[in-house]
């Protein structure tokens, strides 16, 4: 971006959740039927789509049920695309579009809108601060797809990933540090930093997102600055038959409890709270703890629209892109995307 009277649209991405229990099963058919998810045949892939969603519906409707009956996730990603656009100003030169991959609104529907607005310039800012194939570089893809098959076309590029950008590890260390000494009152304490899971053979075959996950370790853990902090990067969500990339946040719970341990969840993977925060560690996870006898669980929250967070996020698309951010072995590394 630059100071002069251009217009620039912002388009955020991310994954969407369904607005209402009858759109649970759709929404879990586009998820399973997006070939960076299940990497398989066009066919093969639509059938087990249809297959999985049908299975996963029902249980998922009561997820969903538990938020009141739709997914938080489009709300809290407009309400981050309204605070970045009063950081940036508030100015009409800079606006701010939000675009879901599995659920509306689909890039299809925002791809118009933007080219309502006649931008002279597109950023793509996924809200994922660790770039996957399966989420950033799914969603920059679909983008790309809807803008050829609308023929809309503008200079575009692709902020890829900030997984130790200081606005996000400021933000989430402030939240992280009042609940680590509420813990830590009750003994012996041990930070779990949770990501979303993936298959071991996306990471094997060049994904960075577990590398990125190492870093916005490696940052917040500088950043909270505890004397002998006892922490554990771990990885929740496992789904199917598939070895996923691990510890598994639910062993590492199991095992504090075995060792009398309390636990602080920090969700360093999602920036803004849905299914995953609310239902699977603030519910699920929860119950998991008390059963295994944890002295103390507490749940960081995400960071949604902290000024600190929101700050670092216009600083992103503000500053000019780094050509490569990922060792050459990550060819699924997206710095060059866009």
């Amino acid at each position: 971006m630059n100071a002069s009277d251009d217009r620039t649209a912002i388009v955020l991405f991310s994954m969407g959740g369904p607005d209402s229990l009858d759109a649970v099963r759709p929404f879990l058919f586009n998820l399973f039927n997006d070939p960076a998810i299940l990497r398989l045949p066009r066919l093969p892939r639509w059938l087990l789509a249809h297959v999985i969603s049908r299975r996963r519906a029902q249980p998922a409707r009561e997820i969903y049920r538990h938020l009141g009956g739709c997914s938080p996730l489009q709300a809290n990603s407009e309400a981050q695309a309204r605070a970045l656009e009063a950081a940036l100003g508030g100015s009409d030169r800079v606006r701010c579009f939000v675009a879901m991959r599995y659920w509306h609104p689909f890039a299809d529907q925002v791809v118009p809108a933007v080219r309502s607005y006649d931008p002279d310039r597109v950023i793509l800012l996924p809200l994922y601060p660790q770039w996957s194939t399966t989420t950033s570089a799914s969603s920059v893809a679909d983008w790309q797809r809807a803008c050829r098959q609308a023929g809309f076309s503008r200079p575009t590029r692709t902020v890829c990933c900030y997984p130790d950008n200081p606005g996000f590890i400021g933000a989430l260390a402030k939240l992280a540090r009042p609940l680590y000494r509420a813990a830590a009152n009750h003994g012996k304490t041990r930070v779990l930093f949770s990501a979303h899971g993936l298959p071991e053979k996306i990471v094997a075959a060049g994904d960075p997102y577990a590398w990125h996950c190492e870093r916005t370790i490696a940052a917040l853990v500088a950043a909270l600055a505890i004397p002998d902090l006892d922490w554990v990067g771990c990885y929740q969500s496992r789904v199917g038959p598939l070895k996923w990339i691990g510890p598994e946040t639910a062993a590492e719970i199991a095992r504090a409890g075995r060792e009398g341990v309390s636990v602080v969840v920090v969700p360093i993977a999602f920036v803004s709270e849905h299914s995953e925060t609310l239902v699977e560690l603030d519910v699920e996870y929860r119950a998991l703890a008390e059963r295994s006898g944890v002295p103390a669980y507490l749940r960081v929250p995400t960071v949604g629209v902290d000024p600190e967070f929101i700050a670092g996020l216009a600083r992103l698309v503000q500053e000019e892109p780094e050509t490569k951010r990922c060792p050459a072995k990550f060819v699924g590394c997206g710095s060059e995307a866009g």
